[in-house]
């Protein structure tokens, strides 16, 4: 009975800890994200409070990140999948030539500032190069979260990110030269460590290529899901414990298990079974750094550890600057780039444990060394969330621009989205003369390549709706995809410009009800038309008769230009009553009120007639 006890009480201690992990994330990271702060930073501060020196709920931290790093092992097996060889082929300049070169010059800057301070050479190269690999965890996720992982921008942070992963090799491997003892005997030589490493990544290479997408051919046939999701866990595990027993990083063998899995037909199968787990073991990965930051280390050795956090930090962001800047960058990526990776990561634990277990360091080098890493893991996203506020909007470049300056013009449209490109080709074959302006560099550097001369401008500025020539047009068109943008462009026009007619896209009902009042002659739905054509094919699908389709289409239109004049009249929830819902209990079409008839009364005839004729041509 004691036993069981005892059994029953350890068991009631663990679900404890369990349920404390989860509500530590479940209660930190939405209000940290509702502060503006993102989610890495709830969950470092949740760690702390639970941690060691929080509420003691966990004693061990390291337990927890042994388990949570399979957390950014899945990430980074999710970034292989969007990343097919041939764009891997891609980068393998920033690869291997961004990314050695931030490596050799950030290493090179950190060790030196660790003998300006007084420790001997390899005390201070250790410290340096640990620091000089930065977090893959926090990175990548601030990356995901701000949606800049498949950017240019981005993709040059992956590839920095993969070579530093690759350099954790050779630095274990010069924390065994510098070791202060005697050479391990039992220890094998290095060329046969460097032919283990190549042996396992060339094995995990021909599995990928040979291997996997025949047996998820097979597992996909036997129609087990549950299969499917182990299968999947199995490919990530199995291929980070290949490179581990290589010498290499679990990391790096899940990318390539990604990346040799990226043009497979399962690759989105795969991706939604990992998904779940990814995201939980990586949050688990960002409470276990929280709870390992030791406040008492910090507080004996607050001089070192804030001149560690401050020099490390700001020499490895002039590192990284200056490296991005020579290889043609310009001054605001580079700075967002110090921004990102100006952080010490987890695999500086693994160094600085490998170097203690050889006596490079003291333990109380270490510890000191491991919160100046988690410290400046933490102040990452604070400085990624100031780095807007301190570069300002970002400036376009006009060079091979036209700036708007003295057009004239028989219409002017503001805006070549999708929907402006559409709405100006009837124009353009009718052969009207046609001036166009947008505000977005690179669409109109792309327009070029299609043979539109499109003028830079913003259309909600009155000088420049002068210097277009709103004010000689025979009609303007609103094309622009923001809908306060498009009401405010609408209240120039009519102000300045009153006789000249003013024609607008509309982004939903509401924008439609502000257009109208800024005194619009036209707005149209952007979405409105499309749906109707949409609607009426799916009835003549489902076999409803040709002459009925063009009449409920009709019946659709009359119904919504009712609503929409009791909108405008009486407010969003005027004229509910001429929608047609789904509820249980259905009820008979009504007759639509006569009040508003007369709005686009014309074109909604004309376009249910020519419905009409449409659809009794298909019929015949």
């Amino acid at each position: 009975m004691a036993g069981e006890a005892a059994e029953a009480a350890t068991l009631a201690t663990e679900l404890i800890r369990v349920v404390a992990l989860l509500g530590a994330g479940v209660i930190a990271v939405p209000i940290f994200k509702r502060l503006g702060l993102g989610s890495v930073l709830g969950y470092l501060a949740a760690g702390l409070v639970i941690g060691p020196f929080g509420l003691r709920l966990f004693t061990d931290p390291g337990a927890i990140l042994h388990v949570a790093e399979l957390g950014v092992v899945m990430f980074l097996f999710v970034i292989g999948l969007e990343m097919q060889p041939t764009r891997l082929w891609g980068l393998r300049r920033e690869i291997f030539g961004l990314g050695v070169a931030q490596v050799a010059v950030c290493g090179f800057a950190l060790t030196l500032f660790g003998v300006a301070l007084g420790f001997p050479f390899a005390v201070s190269f250790v410290a340096g190069m640990g620091f000089v690999l930065s977090s893959t965890a926090i990175v990548m996720q601030l990356l995901d979260e701000s949606g800049e992982t498949a950017t240019p921008h981005g993709q040059r942070i992956v590839s920095i990110l993969l070579l530093e992963d690759l350099a954790i090799v050779p630095l274990l491997a010069a924390v065994a030269f510098l070791a202060p003892g005697p050479a391990d005997a039992d220890a094998p030589p290095v060329w046969l460590e460097i032919a283990i490493a190549a042996a396992a990544l060339g094995g995990l290479v021909a599995a990928g290529r040979w291997l996997l997408n025949p047996m998820f051919r097979i597992l996909a046939a036997a129609h087990a899901r549950e299969v499917m999701t182990a299968a999947a866990l199995l490919v990530v595990f199995g291929a980070a414990l290949a490179m581990q027993l290589g010498g290499l990083s679990m990391a790096l063998g899940a990318f390539l298990a990604g990346v040799l899995l990226s043009e497979s037909t399962f690759r989105h199968q795969l991706e939604a079974d990992v998904e779940p787990f990814r995201g939980i073991l990586l949050g688990l990965f960002f409470l276990g750094v929280g709870m390992s930051l030791d406040l008492g280390t910090i507080v004996r050795q607050w001089p070192l550890v804030l001149t560690g956090v401050v020099g490390y930090m700001l020499l490895k962001g002039i590192g990284i600057y200056a490296v991005a800047r020579f290889f043609k960058a310009n001054h605001r990526e580079a700075l967002t780039r110090a921004a990102y990776l100006a952080q010490g990561g987890e695999f500086a634990f693994v160094l600085y444990a490998a170097a203690t277990s050889v006596g490079i360091l003291s333990g109380e080098i270490n510890a000191t060394l491991t919160a100046t890493v988690i410290i400046s893991m933490a102040l990452t996203p604070l400085l990624v969330l100031l780095l807007p506020r301190v570069l300002g909007a970002e400036q376009q470049s006009l060079d091979g621009v036209d700036v708007v300056d003295g057009l004239s013009a028989s219409v002017l449209v503001i805006g070549f989205g999708r929907f402006g490109q559409i709405a100006t080709q009837p124009l353009l074959l009718r052969g009207l003369d046609v001036s166009i302006i947008d505000n977005d560099v690179e669409m109109i550097q792309a327009a070029a390549d299609f043979g539109f001369k499109v003028y830079y401008g913003d259309g909600t500025r009155l000088d420049i709706l002068h210097a277009a020539g709103a004010g000689k047009a025979s009609a303007v068109l609103i094309c622009v995809d923001k809908p306060d943008a498009a009401v405010l462009i609408a209240e120039h026009l009519r102000a300045e410009f009153p006789l000249v007619p003013v024609l607008a896209r509309s982004f939903d009902r509401a924008s439609s009800i502000k257009l109208i009042h800024a005194g619009v002659d036209f707005q149209i739905r952007e979405t409105f038309e499309s749906a109707l054509v949409f609607s009426a094919e799916s009835l003549d699908k489902l076999g409803v008769a040709p002459h009925e389709v063009a009449e409920t289409i009709g019946e659709v239109r009359r119904r919504d230009a009712d609503r929409l004049t009791a909108q405008i009249a009486g407010g969003m929830y005027a004229g509910n009553s001429l929608l047609k819902g789904n509820a249980p209990v259905p009820t008979p079409l009504a007759k639509p009120r006569q009040a508003g008839r007369a709005l686009n009364k014309e074109a909604a005839d004309a376009l249910a007639q020519e419905a009409a004729e449409e659809a009794q041509e298909r019929g015949q």
